[in-house]
């Protein structure tokens, strides 16, 4: 039993972004807040530690400066068309939850981070572009907007003023603490119990130990589960994927996040009375990389591509519309799995990996991480690829350069997991698909997209390289990537009203118990749906560990 943490009033299971911004939230309204986290202090912000950093704006002004026309009609109606909510019960409150975020993120979201020091670069970037109706899946407009300082900077602008109620004696943390029960009495969550776990001074993100040295017991009015989803449980993932939907589970995938985001708690959750809603949602990558110098098991990296890429599936068949590089994520792990295998490949040239690679994560884009801008024009403006990206390109065990068509193929083949791809076939797709740029018009509804993504400046200056035969050797030379399923991000949770009170399977909510972030599905037991909109997980992190936080600090009175 750990006796020297003070009574608390508010104890917060999880010490990523969500756990921190609810304890932000508390804390200012002057509260005793205890932390738990199963990992150590160098974990301080969990996952988002790692992310690139983006976040979902509407009409915001560097939307405007670039001639960006949104608004939050326009912004609900791309949320909803890609959600697609069709579950009465499951999507009661995820439903409000959406309009309410986007409302959010068209009003005070800006102004919220920007009060506390964050900054974006000034391109917006245009992720998940969907498919081909005004009202269905994708944004209709850019709306990612890159922190400047990537993932680290979202997390400090949280956590400073936490360290400094800690520093005021309004916080304690209790790190290497496993929560493994939520202590229920009367109908009310009262406290939690677990395990202390062995003190470890690993790096950021190392896999620890899970020895167990003691047990611990604390009780406070209020308790918010902040710990994240199942990204890197590959069993509960394969326990709830949704074969019927997307197809058979990929045998091999690789893990985008640290080993610790486990989803243990939505377990313990659930057995304490909360409901868990949408378990099948999920959001996983279709273009993982192994990384070539890993820091957790299986660490993947995700490329997040610019539109030029030709795309192929196992078999050497290339994919239809919409599934091209950074428009339908879904859809195209539909088509990917529906071969019977689980990878595919991009073939491209030195000119589109130069202007169209972007690498996941805040590690792998050292100059935007360390708002180094001198370093941010040499690495982006600069001839050639960034550093990170060529040092995949030399060092990755996905990539295939080539000076021919006939000797990529034979790379790629040596390092299929699947059929051996026919060169001539290979050739044939894209010697077609090459006659089409002699126009600036086309029938291919790849180059079209490509054309109309090149109107939007933003696109044509930094990630739309120009359109070019991909067998022109002046472009050279070839690239083929293998592309590998990367798991991420967990869609459905914990039930939640729209003050983060989790609740229960009679529709009521659960007394002292609230939940927020990914394992809340971001809000609602699933706020995105079935779909994600990009640069949303980490304002549904904050969105509703704001709404724990402030809910609590009321409810206390």
């Amino acid at each position: 039993m750990s006796a020297s943490l003070d009574e608390p009033e508010v104890i917060v299971v999880g010490a990523g972004l969500a756990g921190l911004v609810a304890t932000y939230e508390l804390v200012r309204a002057g509260r005793r807040v205890l932390v738990l986290d199963q990992e150590n202090r160098n974990n301080l912000g969990g996952q988002a530690f790692w992310s690139l950093g983006g976040l979902f704006f509407v009409d915001s002004p560097e939307q405007r400066r670039l001639g960006i026309k949104d608004s939050y009609e326009l912004a609900l109606q791309d949320w909803l068309g890609s959600a697609g909510f069709d579950r009465e019960d499951e999507d009661h409150w995820a439903r409000q939850w959406a309009r309410e975020y986007v409302r959010f993120a068209a009003t005070e979201k800006r102004d919220y981070l920007h009060a506390l020091g964050l900054r974006v670069t000034p391109l917006v970037g245009w992720a998940e572009r969907g498919g081909a109706t005004a009202d269905g899946h994708g944004n209709s407009v850019p709306r990612f907007h890159l922190t400047w300082g990537t993932g680290p900077e979202v997390v400090r602008v949280f956590a400073e003023p936490v360290l400094e109620g800690e520093r005021k004696g309004l916080v304690r943390f209790a790190f290497r603490h496993q929560v493994d029960e939520l202590i229920v009495e009367d109908g009310a969550v009262i406290g939690v119990r677990g395990s202390v776990l062995e003190p470890t001074d690993l790096d950021r993100g190392k896999a620890s130990t899970r020895a167990v040295v003691g047990e611990f017991e604390f009780r406070a009015k209020a308790v918010v589960v902040t710990s994240g989803g199942i990204g890197h449980n590959h069993d509960l993932i394969r326990k709830n994927w949704p074969t019927e939907r997307l197809g058979p589970c990929p045998e091999t995938m690789i893990s985008g996040v640290p080993a610790h985001v486990d989803g243990r708690m939505l377990g313990i959750s659930e057995a304490a009375g909360g409901a868990i809603v949408n378990r099948d949602r999920m959001w996983h990558y279709t273009e993982g990389i192994m990384n070539w110098d890993p820091i957790w098991p299986d660490h993947a990296i995700r490329i997040i591509p610019g539109p030029s890429s030709l795309w192929f599936d196992a078999n050497g068949k290339r994919l239809p519309a919409p599934c091209f590089p950074g428009f339908d994520t879904n859809t195209t792990m539909k088509e990917i799995l529906a071969t019977g295998h689980d990878y595919s490949w991009f073939v491209l040239t030195q000119s589109i990996i130069e202007k169209e690679f972007a690498l996941s994560g805040s590690e792998q884009n050292p100059d935007i991480t360390g708002k180094d801008f001198k370093l941010t024009l040499k690495s982006r403006v600069a001839k050639g690829a960034p550093g990170p990206v060529e040092a995949f390109k030399k060092h990755g065990a996905d990539f295939v350069v080539a000076d021919t068509l006939r000797e990529l193929v034979d790379g790629m083949n040596k390092i299929a997991r699947g059929p051996q791809l026919d060169y001539a076939d290979l050739e044939r797709q894209i010697v077609a698909r090459d006659r089409e740029v002699a126009n600036k018009f086309s029938k291919d509804a790849q180059l079209m997209a490509m054309t109309n993504a090149r109107q939007y400046f933003g696109d044509k200056a930094g990630r739309v390289a120009k359109p070019h035969r991909i067998l022109d050797p002046a472009a050279g030379p070839l690239i083929a990537v293998r592309l590998n399923i990367l798991t991420r991000k967990t869609l459905g949770g914990l039930q939640t009203d729209l003050k983060s009170r989790v609740i229960r399977s009679d529709g009521d909510p659960l007394p002292g118990l609230y939940a927020a972030g990914e394992v809340a599905g971001f809000g609602g037991g699933g706020v995105h749906g079935y779909n994600a909109l990009e640069g949303t997980f980490l304002g549904g992190c904050i969105f509703s560990g704001r709404a724990a936080g402030r809910a609590i600090a009321a409810e206390l009175g």
